[in-house]
């Protein structure tokens, strides 16, 4: 398969999987992913390698994971990390792009530490900071202005009630604006115009275009927020969850979230409003894919679609994302159409945002660098699996308002999340795919929880991820494992 000379990849943020058309979702419109998945390529296992915005964002460009490139938290809710990635040592992947003679854009959201934007990674594109729409950046307020837009304005505010009283985090509300002005298809605009001032150039181009939605809260025009049928909506199975033997922390973040104060009935509103932001989305998509046909682009483009986590949304109840490692936050939506190769593939082999920077690079026609942690997906894409593709899944977080490590391990049948500040646990998925019985201490399950927590240890200490560490001292990590880490000890302790 020959590279094809430029690459468009479009992404959201905290995007659920089951809200598109292609994965299943009968209610939620979304024709023009839809149609991008019937011309390409649908991951059913694509995963974030951590479920929070910048370290997976950090990961997208570095091509190593978190505990690596060690950029840890978003910055708004810092717990004493590092704020800004050290480009000297994982150069981002744009370096090698533009060496190859690409035009590089980058419009939206950038959320890749404080205070490096776009442009210090090599980008054209202004530099939106932080996690949610900047609609008061000089650069939006111009554009409503010249379009004689109103500016941004929210009536009608969704929230729960904190236990004290206090009225809790924003959750949704109707954006005074028209779709027009809305800071989504703004977003659209500038792709657009960026996409026909590269057309123009001539030279291979690599263009993002990042949305900061469906990320809550949801602040959509009225016929947006109101556009699907509550009595549609049917809510999660795992909304039945109890948190009996499971980590303290998840009940603490549906209280953070004030779950139990806003009731079923709110709650549908809410999951309608969120598939009414993934519609809104979707149309910025459609879009910009017109323009690349109009420009007649689109046989030598490869277009990629994804996001940097899930959302709750009401799952597990819970909202946001955090520290639970539940597949509503890990598992993302992944489409690729790539010039010459074939439509309308499901693909379920395991596949990670990790993955997506060497896919870039090789793409682009460059050799992939030898520390890159992820695979290109271009065999996949192409249609064929290569016998030693990964068998499992294996993410991370570090913390989100607070330090709470945790490393999981996925295969198709099951789940082992390791969390060292409470209980673990183990999920069949194929007995309980809305993850809602720990299963850890079931003694029927003991083989496959030897096994797995083997397997992450393994992956873990291959690696050079220091959390193997911990597995060492306090799980059954099988007798070989065990017997080499504490080999590499003792050589560490005697050496000179």
């Amino acid at each position: 398969m020959s590279a094809p000379t430029n690459i468009l990849l479009l992404m959201t943020d905290q995007h659920r999987l089951d809200t598109l058309g292609c994965y299943g979702n009968q209610v939620c419109e979304t024709p023009a992913l839809d149609a991008l998945a019937a011309g390409g390529s649908r991951f059913t296992n694509g995963f974030t390698p951590t479920a929070i915005c910048t370290p997976a964002r950090a990961t997208l460009q570095t091509g190593v994971l978190p505990y690596r490139h060690t950029l840890l938290a978003n910055y708004e809710r810092n717990v004493g990390y590092r704020e800004e990635l050290d480009d000297d040592a994982f150069p981002p992947f744009s370096q090698y792009l533009h060496k190859a003679g690409y035009q590089l854009g980058h419009i939206g959201k950038w959320h890749v530490g404080k205070v490096k934007g776009p442009a210090d990674f090599g980008y054209d594109g202004e530099h939106y900071p932080g996690w949610g729409n900047a609609v008061q950046h000089p650069d939006y307020r111009q554009y409503l202005a010249e379009h004689g837009y109103p500016e941004f304005a929210v009536r009608s505010p969704v929230r729960g009630t904190f236990a004290n009283g206090e009225p809790g985090n924003l959750l949704a509300g109707i954006l005074e604006q028209p779709v027009e002005a809305t800071f989504e298809y703004f977003l659209a605009e500038r792709t657009i115009e960026q996409l026909r001032r590269y057309a123009e150039d001539g030279r291979p181009f690599y263009l993002t275009c990042n949305w900061f939605g469906p990320h809550l809260p949801y602040l959509l025009p009225e016929e947006y927020y109101y556009r699907y049928d509550v009595d549609r909506v049917e809510l999660p199975v795992s909304i039945a969850e109890t948190f009996a033997n499971k980590p303290r922390v998840q009940q603490h973040y549906s209280s953070h979230w004030t779950f139990d104060s806003v009731g079923p009935d709110r709650w549908r509103e809410l999951i309608a409003a969120y598939w009414g932001y993934v519609t809104l989305i979707d149309e910025q998509v459609g879009r910009i894919l017109a323009v690349v046909d109009e420009l007649g682009l689109a046989d030598d483009t490869a277009v990629l679609f994804t996001a940097d986590h899930g959302e709750f949304t009401g799952a597990h109840r819970l909202h946001d994302k955090g520290p639970a490692m539940y597949d509503d936050i890990y598992r993302v939506p992944l489409i690729a159409r790539v010039p010459g190769s074939p439509a309308g593939q499901v693909q379920d082999a395991f596949a990670t945002l990790t993955d997506l920077t060497p896919t870039f690079v090789e793409l682009a026609g460059v050799e992939v660098p030898a520390h890159y942690q992820g695979r290109s997906l271009l065999p996949l894409i192409a249609g064929s699996r290569p016998d030693d593709w990964p068998a499992e899944v294996v993410a991370e977080f570090h913390g989100h308002h607070f330090p709470y490590p945790q490393r999981m391990i996925r295969t198709e049948d099951y789940k082992l999340v390791v969390n060292p500040a409470d209980v673990n646990e183990l999920y069949d998925l194929r007995a309980d795919p809305d993850e809602l019985q720990n299963r850890y201490d079931h003694p029927e399950l003991a083989a496959v929880r030897r096994a797995l927590m083997g397997r992450l240890y393994d992956v873990l200490r291959e690696r050079g991820d220091n959390f193997y560490h911990w597995m060492t001292s306090m799980f059954e990590v099988g007798a070989k494992t065990y017997d080499t880490a504490l080999s590499d000890l003792d050589e560490e302790t005697t050496r000179p």
